[in-house]
């Protein structure tokens, strides 16, 4: 994933601010505090925008499976025709052989 955070956990355990005054800088505490919302945003709109993909894939994985289902089911149907003109052809030869045996013969 591309490196959009500006901050690591390290950096936040280990950020040291430099004493003024009357305490801590509190331009550089606002500053290092603006990154770390900055880095919260980012993370929400990626946590977002992943969750949109997913969502996205899960539908198209739901379409594909009834797509796959419809397929095998015409898949059933053709194997099941295909198999009706050998159940005819059979019946025909049968016809045939009985005709042959019992002397009548075939118009």
């Amino acid at each position: 994933m591309e490196n959009r955070f500006k901050l690591k956990v390290e950096d936040v355990l280990n950020k040291q601010f430099n004493i003024d005054f009357k305490g801590y800088s509190s331009m550089e505490v606002d500053e290092f505090l603006d990154l770390v919302i900055n880095d919260y945003q980012e993370y929400d709109a990626m946590i977002k925008q992943l969750g949109d993909h997913l969502q996205e894939y899960e539908r198209q994985i739901a379409s594909l499976k009834a797509r796959v289902v419809e397929l095998e089911g015409k898949q059933e149907v053709n194997d099941t025709a295909s198999s009706l003109p050998n159940n005819v052809d059979i019946l025909k030869r049968l016809t045939r052989l009985e005709n042959a045996v019992f002397g009548k013969i075939e118009e």
